[in-house]
């Protein structure tokens, strides 16, 4: 992370705010994929599942999505589904203005529809495309979403490719394999890899034992020393997939971002997967990246995480006050 965006991000907390904002813009999606923990039935907190919850369309996406962003001050947002790209009308107006907001936008997609060639050249804009293992695997879970699909709807795209591996990819030369198809891309800017992270008492093929994770963990740290596209996946980031947070008040990125449902009200706690998320087996890349971030020591004397903690406690206060002038 750039030191001009820690320092906006800590900014933020010390207001009061959550730098980091989450949304599903939608309850629908196409797919049927194994393992979607949006459509788990305790992902919302067990009294409502997301295809039960209303959604928008048209303008009122486009303004309710504009009046969170003014309200919340988010430095990055993060618009997932359902399926993104299932509005991507609303998003053709959306992505812009939130350009002009200086908010830095992530659309997470299938890439089940093609991605316009216009957003492409919008700043501040990071696409990143799911997928789950290589073609065989991807096209059985992810269909209608195929590779052939989202090849066609990349081309002329920027994107970054981003796999969550189960245990059915936990096996030698798999992920060297993945990487080396993605790599070879010209639309490909980037590649990504998460751990599957399970719901606590889960039992599922997706669920890696621990020695599927040293395994992925070897393979993708060999990797990033000869593949630049693998360049965010840095070995001591990675290495915190073997000791992540153990619990949400741990974890940073749960402690400093917000979740909304596609009602744009609903919350989902305690991080994006919503739910009971096991945390002693979570994978989650922006959990380990940074908790890998709070582990540095200015100085090397003071780690960040002691200074991040007491710029929570502050604007825990803040947003009390804010609160309370509300409510007056």
């Amino acid at each position: 992370m750039e030191a001009k965006a820690v320092v906006r991000a800590w900014g933020q907390i010390l207001n009061g705010y959550h730098p980091n904002l989450s949304i599903e813009i939608t309850r629908e999606c196409p797919l049927r994929c194994p393992g979607c923990y949006a459509y788990g039935d305790t992902h919302l907190g067990g009294g409502v599942v997301l295809r039960e919850l209303s959604d928008f369309k048209g303008q009122a996406l486009v303004e309710g999505m504009l009046r969170i962003v003014r309200e919340r001050r988010p430095i990055h947002l993060s618009i997932v589904g359902g399926e993104p790209l299932v509005r991507f009308r609303e998003l053709d107006l959306l992505l812009p203005q939130l350009t002009a907001m200086g908010v830095h936008t992530q659309v997470v997609t299938s890439a089940v529809r093609p991605i316009p060639a216009a957003w492409a050249d919008i700043d501040k804009l990071q696409m990143v495309v799911s997928i789950d293992g290589l073609q065989p695997e991807h096209d059985a879970r992810r269909a209608p979403a195929t590779y052939d699909r989202i090849l066609k709807h990349i081309a002329g795209q920027h994107v970054t490719v981003h796999c969550t591996l189960t245990r059915q990819q936990a096996r030698p030369g798999y992920v060297t394999a993945f990487t080396g198809f993605w790599a070879a891309n010209p639309d490909v800017k980037r590649i990504w890899f998460s751990l599957y992270t399970p719901q606590i008492g889960e039992e599922s093929p997706e669920r890696l034992l621990p020695e599927d994770r040293e395994l992925l963990v070897r393979e993708i740290t060999a990797l990033h020393a000869r593949e630049p596209k693998l360049h965010d996946m840095i070995p001591s980031v990675v290495r915190g997939y073997l000791h992540p947070p153990q619990h949400p008040d741990l974890c940073i990125f749960s402690k400093t971002t917000a979740c909304l449902s596609a009602d744009l009200r609903q919350p989902i706690t305690p991080c994006q997967y919503g739910g009971n998320p096991d945390c002693t087996q979570c994978g989650c890349m922006a959990s380990v990246g940074l908790e890998a971030l709070g582990n540095y020591k200015l100085g090397r004397v003071i780690p960040l995480r002691t200074i991040f903690t007491g710029s929570l406690a502050v604007g825990g206060v803040m947003r009390r006050l804010r609160g309370s002038r509300r409510t007056a």
